[in-house]
């Protein structure tokens, strides 16, 4: 396989459901570019979730075709296929009756994993998704919130180290303050770890503050497919123009990253207030009304990348 070939390729791909008055997916050709950011967007129906879970064959196509890394998926063992691929969903689905730790293990367990390799690796993903190992990993789900719940459910599916990742609606069921962190942390994961992601969600605000490329379905078709600001800035569609908020100034910073407006950072600007360069410029700009001066921009592994002030902010607003 070409490292150019793509993650995850939908090859005129049809669902239709018994009794259904049309397709769920009708003919969505797509590919997903490895380790590639894809965020599926739309309302309620429009097709997202059912192309998503053609990928690991918990729905299978009703025409068409499904290819992961340049692999017919039906042609493959559905438990190996699944094995190899994370998957995230809204209510998580931990087991109550297991620990933290033996959650994450199940697949690893399933792969034959020996003893120390599963407690090292269960270990190491606490630590990733921000939940100590030494304070969490003995406790059993009901114990949790639903932040730190998801948090475990992210960790599970890193477990087995899938170079795909399939999350469905994973923040809807937690409050807006811890869905914003959860977001802040996949973003910076996916940063790290380069992943391949396929992220479904019907929230516009989500979709620009994590995608790499936003695709936009109606009626199982794609209305668009682009990088979020080719969205803002030229909408394929009137409904694309009104699902996005074509016209919001305010949306347009939020679509765009805290590294897309940094200046050099000099040695008397040390120690300012920092923000972390996955935030979007709608944040940077919020600190910044609130009294920040400016603002150091930090990455994934905390080293300095530069400022942002409020000229830096609108200057790339109007760049965009």
């Amino acid at each position: 396989m070409s490292d150019s070939a793509p993650a995850v390729r939908f090859d005129r791909v049809v669902k239709n459901f018994d009794g259904g008055r049309r397709p769920a997916v009708d003919g969505v050709s797509l590919d997903i570019a490895q380790g590639s950011f894809v965020v599926l967007l739309g309302t309620s129906g429009s097709g997202k979730t059912t192309l998503l879970r053609t990928v690991n064959r918990l729905i299978p196509p009703s025409g068409g075709a499904v290819y992961v890394n340049g692999a017919d998926v039906a042609a493959a063992d559905p438990v190996q296929l699944r094995r190899g691929i994370g998957y995230v969903i809204q209510n998580v689905g931990l087991f109550g009756h297991m620990t933290v730790a033996e959650n994450i293990a199940v697949v690893p367990g399933l792969l034959g994993w020996d003893d120390a390799r599963i407690r090292s690796r269960v270990d190491e993903l606490l630590e990733l998704v921000h939940l100590p190992a030494d304070e969490y990993r003995s406790r059993r789900p009901r114990a949790l919130s639903g932040g730190q719940q998801q948090r475990v459910g992210l960790a599970r599916a890193l477990a087995a180290d899938p170079a795909i990742l399939l999350m469905d609606e994973p923040f809807g069921a937690v409050d807006a303050i811890e869905r914003a962190h959860l977001q802040d942390e996949i973003a910076a994961l996916h940063a790290r770890l380069r992943k391949t992601v396929l992220f479904v969600t019907h929230d516009v605000d989500e979709a620009f503050r994590l995608a790499d490329v936003i695709v936009i379905m109606r009626d199982g078709r794609i209305e668009q497919s682009v990088a979020p600001n080719e969205i803002l800035e030229r909408p394929a569609t009137p409904f694309v123009a009104e699902l996005v908020g074509a016209k919001d100034i305010v949306r347009r910073l939020r679509s765009l990253r805290a590294s897309a407006a940094i200046d050099p950072l000099r040695l008397s600007e040390a120690g300012a207030a920092s923000i972390s360069a996955q935030a979007t410029l709608g944040e940077a700009l919020s600190m910044l009304l609130a009294g920040a001066n400016m603002l150091e921009v930090r990455d994934v592994s905390g080293n300095p990348l530069g400022i942002v002030t409020v000229a830096s902010v609108l200057a790339a607003a109007r760049r965009a």
